[in-house]
């Protein structure tokens, strides 16, 4: 489908307060570690559905899916995606979010058919950047052909910003092509990536005030930022994304257990801060989520 030609929608959205309640996302698998080094990372369809029932039973809100083959390397199968999604929504309450980012290795047009899995959400990450040792592709014409699709769709865009000048990107889109679907811009700050912006409290601030006017955001602290990052998030008003795929120790030298124990500390810290988890339900009505046409508890 070409670009939209202009705005669908107003460009503003409305001024959004301080939330009173936190949005726990939990992000399990990722596409970079492997089942032989992390043997508790969940990769088949099975262990998916389990982690995310442990994950919503700690607090979880929304979860944001990397799927695997039967070998257990990242996989945009179309078949599995669509098999994913359905699993999710019968068994679990969750905000089902697909990774449009897939694997660095993935090309343009399988991660434009992520999209035909018919998610709630959907990463759109806006820019390229460097990722560790590779480069993680996101040029301008494939991130305005991906956005006008999930207007198209009715998919709630979750905007990936590795670093400033993903913001300015995000501004542009907006100016350009006008609001999501839904009308709510939601943003996750992934940080402490090798080649994005660091993982601390002074580059949160700084990508916090470029924001859009009225949106809401998340942060992800990857590897040792990840604390850091996430009581900045909390101090600043924030939303947080945890999970193993952003973060394998939960302290030095201990290995993460499980996915759910990310989520138990993110619910804890939340609620130290006094903005408690919100539930499945209240993330749908923040970022206007389309229900299901077909699902369970969702």
């Amino acid at each position: 489908m070409p670009p939209m030609s202009g705005p669908v929608s107003p460009t503003t959205v409305p001024a959004v307060a301080p939330s009173a309640a936190t949005m726990i996302t939990v992000a399990p698998t990722g596409a970079e570690s492997t089942k032989d080094d992390v043997p508790a990372l969940p990769v088949t369809l099975e262990e998916l559905v389990a982690t995310a029932k442990e994950c919503e039973a700690a607090g979880a809100a929304m979860i944001h899916v990397h799927i695997r083959d039967a070998k257990a390397q990242p996989t945009l199968d179309l078949k599995r995606l669509k098999a994913t999604v359905a699993a999710l929504r019968e068994q679990t309450s969750l905000v089902v979010q697909l990774s449009t980012g897939g694997s660095v290795k993935d090309g343009y047009p399988a991660r434009m058919r992520v999209l035909d899995a018919a998610p709630d959400s959907c990463s759109l990450t806006c820019g390229t950047v460097n990722f560790g040792d590779d480069v993680f592709m996101n040029p301008w014409p494939f991130m305005v052909e991906l956005y006008a699709e999930t207007q198209r769709r009715q998919i709630v865009p979750e905007f990936e910003l590795f670093d400033l000048g993903h913001v300015a990107s995000l501004n542009r889109l907006l100016d350009t092509y006008g609001a999501p679907y839904g009308g709510q811009v939601h943003c996750d700050l992934v940080m402490g990536v090798p080649g994005g912006m660091p993982g601390t409290t002074e580059a949160l601030v700084a990508a916090v005030a470029a924001l859009p006017d009225g949106a809401s955001w998340s942060a992800t602290g990857v590897g040792r930022s990840s604390l850091t990052v996430m009581f900045a998030a909390l101090s600043a008003g924030g939303h947080l994304r945890v999970g193993m795929e952003d973060v394998l120790t939960y302290s030095r030298r201990v290995p993460v257990r499980d996915n759910a124990q990310l989520v138990a500390r993110a619910v804890e810290a939340a609620t130290l801060f006094q903005r408690p988890p919100m539930s499945p339900d209240q993330a749908r009505a923040m970022l206007h989520v389309r229900p299901p046409a077909t699902g369970g508890p969702a």
